[in-house]
C-alpha cells in the first residue's frame, strides 16, 4: 500500500448499502408464516394485581396464544442482576410478566401472540386485569423520606444502594481550606430515542433443536449465553444475530427485556417464527431510560483558587428496578473530579427506587452528570474568588508531567482504581481559548449589549473513561481464492463504522485495500467469544485484538511468501494485495500464498494446483504441516485491557439569549477533543458530532415528564422535544492525539465524548449572557424557555 490506512479519512464501507436502502434490520428478516406479539402493559405506577382474565383474548380469531406469569414455566423468574455489587442488598429486577404487583406504567403483564400485529393488539385490549392501585412518590428527594410510599417493601426509604468512596484525606484537607463553594445541580431524565425501536424475532427448529434469534441488541454473545441458560439449551444450539441496528446508545444493551426471553420462548412453544417490533410509545414507556441525578457538590480551595478537596453527595434515580446495578451512579461518582488534580475526594451516592421505567446506561452513562456538577462548581468557584473561568481551570488542571494520575480509593466501572493515563489538558484549554478568541470577547459582548443583544461565552472540560474490559477477540483469515481478508469479532455495530476502522487496522498490516477487508460481526456463529458494544470500548478492545491477530497473520504470510519467492522474510513487503520482494517486480498474490499454505490432496481449480503434493511450492521433508502449524493464513487472538483509558476534551460556545422570547441560539461551538491515536478522523468527528447533537437535546430540550401518579405525560415526539438539525449548531472540531500507553494502538474510545460537557457549556454561556439581569446561575438541565423567563423576571 502506498499510504497508511490507519489515521486516514477513509470513506465508510457500509454507507453505500445503507444509503441505497439495502440494509437488513430485524423487521426485514423474511420469516414465513410468522406470528406477531403485542403486550398488555400496566396503566398504573404501583398496583396489586388481583386477577387476570385472558378468556376473551384467547377466543379472539387469529390468536395463537396468550401468556401470563402463570403459563410461562421457568420464565416466571426475576431476570438477571447484570452487575452485582456489595452496595446493593437484595437488588430487585423485573419479571418477564408481572406477578402479584406492577411497579411502573408500561410494565409487561401479559403477552398476546397472533397471526398479525393488528390482531394481537385487538386481542391485548380484551385481556381484563383487575388492579388495586397503590400510593406512589415520584419525586426523587421526597422518595427517600420516612413515610414515603415504598416501591419495594424490602427496601426502607426506597434506597436501592448506598456507596461512599474516599480518595486521599478529605477531612484533613477540608479543615485547612480557606474557601468553600457549594452548589446543587440537577440533570433530568431522558431516553435514547434511537431511530429504530427495539426488535426481536425468533425461529426454533424442532428437528435440530436449534434456536435462532434476530435481536436489535448491542450484546448478541451475552444474549446467547443468557438464553441458553434460562431456556435450558446447549449454548451451541442458540444463535443470536444482530443485523443492521438503527442506533443503540446503551438502551439496547440491557439483557434481558421481557420480549427478548418471551419471543424465543413462544417460538419454541408454538413451532412457528415469532416477531415483536416495538412501536414508539412502547419505547418510551417500556425501554430503559437514564439521567436523573441531584448533586450537592462542595469545592474546598485556597484563596488562590487551587482546589484541595471535593465533597459530593448525590441521589441517583434507578427507576423501579436496578438490573444494571450501580453502573451509572458509579461512573458518575468516579468521574466527579474531572480533569483536575484535586488530591482529596469524598463522594457518596444513594441509588433510589422510584415507580418509573427502570434506568440503565444511556450514552454518557454518568459522565454528563458528573461533568455538569464539577464544571458548574468550577464556574461558581471562579465567580466567588473573582477569577476568570479559564484561569481557575489553569490553576487546577492535571499537568502532562503528572500522568498517570491515580485516584486511589475510587473504583471505576471496571472495578479498578481510576487512573487517568495520559493527556495534554493545558494545551487543549489554550487551543479553545485561542480558537474562540476569548481575549476579544468582552468587547464583542459589550457591543452586542448596546445593540440590545445578549451574548454569552460558555465552556466546560470533561474526561471520559473508555475501553472497559474484560476482553474482546478478533479472527482474521485471508481467503485463498479472492485474496480478500475476512475479519470477525464478537461486537455488533449500531452505526459506529466498525467495518471501516477495523478494516483500516488490518489493511496496514496485510497490504490490502480497505474495501477488500470484510467484517462479519453481530453473529454468534461467526465469533464465539466476547462481551458487547458499550462504554466507548470497540476500538480499544476489539481494535487491539484485531491488530494482534493481524500481526500473526502478517508473520505467517511473510514466511510463506518468502518460501514461495525463495527470498528472506526480511526482504518481503506486503502491498497491493500481494507479497513483493523489495526492490524487484517479483511478487505473488495473497490469494496464492493463502492457497499454498493449505496442503491439498485434490486440485479443485487452477489456483489449487499450487497446493497439491507434487507442486514445487509444496515440496517438503516430513509432514505437510509442521508441529504447531495450521493450514491457511488465519489467526485468532484476544486483547484484555489492563484498565480503562481516559479520553478528554474541552468545549466552548458563544451563544445569544433573547430575554424577550427566552430563546437560545448557539452562534459558535468549538470542540477540542483527544481520543489518542485516531484510526479514522472522519469517523471520530462523526461520533463527536452525533454526541454533541444528543448533548444539545439534553441541555435544552429532552426531558421525560411524569405526573404525580407516575404516568408519563410526554411519551411521543410531539411532547418529548428532540432538536431538529436546524437546532444543532455547526461545530468546529480540533484534535489532539495523545497516545494511550495502555494498548498497542495507542487509542482511546470516542463514542460518548461529544454528549458529556454540552449541558455545562450551555448553562455557562447562558449565565454569562444574563449577568446584567442578576439571574441566578443555571444549575438544572435541560434549560427551558420558562426557566429563562423566571431568571430574567426575578421569579
Amino acid at each position: 500500500m502506498s499510504t497508511r490506512a490507519f489515521g486516514s479519512r477513509v470513506q465508510r464501507n457500509i454507507d453505500p448499502q445503507l444509503l441505497r436502502g439495502e440494509g437488513s434490520f430485524v423487521d426485514d428478516i423474511p420469516l414465513a408464516n410468522a406470528l406477531h406479539v403485542a403486550f398488555v402493559r400496566s396503566p398504573f405506577a404501583r398496583a396489586r394485581i388481583n386477577s387476570i382474565d385472558v378468556s376473551m383474548a384467547l377466543a379472539h380469531p387469529g390468536v395463537a396464544a396468550v401468556y401470563t406469569c402463570d403459563n410461562t414455566g421457568d420464565l416466571d423468574l426475576e431476570m438477571p442482576l447484570l452487575i452485582p455489587h456489595p452496595s446493593m442488598k437484595d437488588a430487585r429486577t423485573q419479571r418477564p410478566l408481572a406477578r402479584d404487583d406492577v411497579y411502573y406504567v408500561g410494565q409487561t403483564v401479559a403477552m398476546v401472540v397472533a397471526v398479525d400485529r393488528y390482531t394481537a393488539e385487538d386481542a391485548a385490549s380484551l385481556v381484563d386485569v383487575d388492579y388495586d392501585p397503590l400510593e406512589v412518590e415520584i419525586d426523587l428527594e421526597r422518595a427517600i423520606l420516612d413515610g414515603a410510599p415504598l416501591v419495594h417493601a424490602t427496601h426502607p426509604n426506597n434506597i436501592a444502594a448506598h456507596l461512599v468512596q474516599v480518595s486521599g484525606k478529605p477531612d484533613q484537607a477540608i479543615a485547612g481550606a480557606e474557601h468553600v463553594t457549594r452548589v446543587r445541580v440537577q440533570v433530568d431524565r431522558s431516553t435514547a430515542a434511537a431511530m429504530e425501536c427495539r426488535a426481536v424475532a425468533a425461529i426454533f427448529d424442532r428437528v435440530t433443536g436449534e434456536l435462532t434469534v434476530w435481536d436489535g441488541t448491542q450484546a448478541p454473545i451475552s444474549v446467547r449465553g443468557g438464553l441458553a441458560s434460562i431456556l435450558k439449551l446447549d449454548e451451541d444450539k442458540v444463535r443470536v444475530i444482530a443485523p443492521n441496528v438503527g442506533g443503540g446508545f446503551g438502551q439496547k444493551v440491557l439483557l434481558f427485556y421481557p420480549d427478548e426471553l418471551l419471543v424465543p420462548f413462544a417460538a419454541m412453544q408454538l413451532g412457528r417464527p415469532v416477531k415483536y417490533i416495538e412501536d414508539r410509545r412502547e419505547n418510551f414507556v417500556g425501554s430503559t431510560q437514564e439521567r436523573t441525578q441531584i448533586h450537592t457538590i462542595e469545592l474546598y480551595a485556597k484563596k488562590t483558587g487551587e482546589v484541595v478537596a471535593l465533597r459530593d453527595s448525590f441521589l441517583h434515580d434507578t427507576g423501579a428496578f436496578i438490573p444494571y446495578g450501580i453502573a451509572v451512579a458509579q461512573v458518575a461518582s468516579t468521574s466527579i473530579a474531572g480533569p483536575y488534580r484535586i488530591p482529596n475526594i469524598w463522594v457518596e451516592f444513594k441509588a433510589v427506587y422510584t415507580p418509573t421505567v427502570p434506568v440503565t446506561p444511556y450514552r454518557g452513562c454518568g459522565r454528563p452528570h458528573a461533568c455538569f456538577a464539577i464544571e458548574r462548581a468550577m464556574d461558581q468557584l471562579a465567580d466567588d474568588l473573582g477569577l476568570d473561568r479559564f484561569e481557575i481551570r489553569r490553576r487546577n488542571l492535571i499537568g502532562e508531567d503528572e500522568f498517570p494520575k491515580l485516584r486511589e480509593g475510587l473504583l471505576f466501572a471496571d472495578g479498578l482504581p481510576v487512573s487517568l493515563d495520559s493527556g495534554q489538558y493545558h494545551k487543549a484549554l489554550e487551543m479553545l481559548h485561542d480558537k474562540l478568541d476569548v481575549a476579544s470577547f468582552p468587547a464583542l459582548q459589550e457591543l452586542a449589549r448596546k445593540a440590545g443583544k445578549h451574548l454569552g461565552l460558555g465552556m466546560a472540560f470533561y474526561v471520559e473513561g473508555t475501553g472497559l474490559g474484560p476482553y474482546e477477540g478478533g479472527h482474521i483469515k485471508i481467503h485463498p481464492i479472492t485474496g480478500k481478508v475476512y475479519v470477525n469479532t464478537g461486537l455488533t455495530s449500531q452505526g459506529q463504522g466498525h467495518d471501516t476502522v477495523f478494516a483500516q487496522i488490518v489493511s496496514d498490516q496485510l497490504g490490502v485495500k480497505v474495501e477488500d477487508v470484510i467484517l462479519v460481526e453481530g453473529d454468534t456463529k461467526a465469533f464465539d467469544w466476547g462481551v458487547a458494544t458499550f462504554a466507548s470500548r470497540a476500538a480499544v478492545v476489539s481494535g487491539n485484538a484485531i491488530h494482534k491477530s493481524a500481526l500473526i497473520v502478517r508473520s505467517k504470510t511473510l514466511a510463506a511468501a518468502a518460501n514461495m519467492l525463495e527470498a528472506s522474510a526480511d526482504d518481503i513487503e506486503l502491498r497491493d494485495g500481494a507479497a513483493w520482494v523489495k526492490g524487484t517486480d517479483r511478487q505473488v498474490s495473497l490469494a496464492a500464498v493463502a492457497t499454498a499454505t493449505n496442503p491439498l490432496r485434490y486440485a479443485f481449480n487452477e489456483s489449487a494446483k499450487a497446493a497439491t503434493q507434487f507442486a514445487p511450492a509444496s515440496r517438503h521433508d516430513g509432514p505437510a504441516l509442521g508441529e504447531g502449524q495450521a493450514p491457511g493464513l488465519e489467526a485468532t487472538d484476544y486483547y484484555s485491557p489492563p484498565s480503562a483509558t481516559w479520553a478528554y476534551g474541552v468545549h466552548g460556545a458563544i451563544l445569544e439569549v433573547d430575554p424577550d422570547i427566552c430563546s437560545v441560539k448557539v452562534k459558535r461551538y468549538v470542540c477540542i477533543h483527544d481520543c489518542g491515536n485516531m484510526i479514522n478522523p472522519m469517523i471520530v468527528e462523526g461520533q463527536v458530532m452525533g454526541g454533541i447533537a444528543q448533548g444539545i437535546g439534553g441541555a435544552m430540550y429532552e426531558r421525560i415528564e411524569f405526573d404525580t401518579d407516575g404516568n408519563m405525560i410526554n411519551a411521543n415526539f410531539v411532547d418529548f422535544l428532540v432538536p431538529y438539525a436546524t437546532e444543532v449548531p455547526q461545530v468546529e472540531i480540533l484534535h489532539l492525539e495523545t497516545p494511550s500507553p495502555l494498548n498497542p494502538l495507542g487509542v482511546k474510545g470516542v463514542g460518548e465524548a461529544g454528549c458529556i460537557p454540552v449541558g455545562a457549556v450551555i448553562a455557562s454561556g447562558i449565565d454569562d449572557a444574563l449577568r446584567p439581569f442578576g439571574a441566578a446561575p443555571f444549575q438544572h438541565i435541560p434549560i427551558t424557555p420558562s426557566m429563562i423567563h423566571a431568571a430574567v423576571s426575578g421569579n
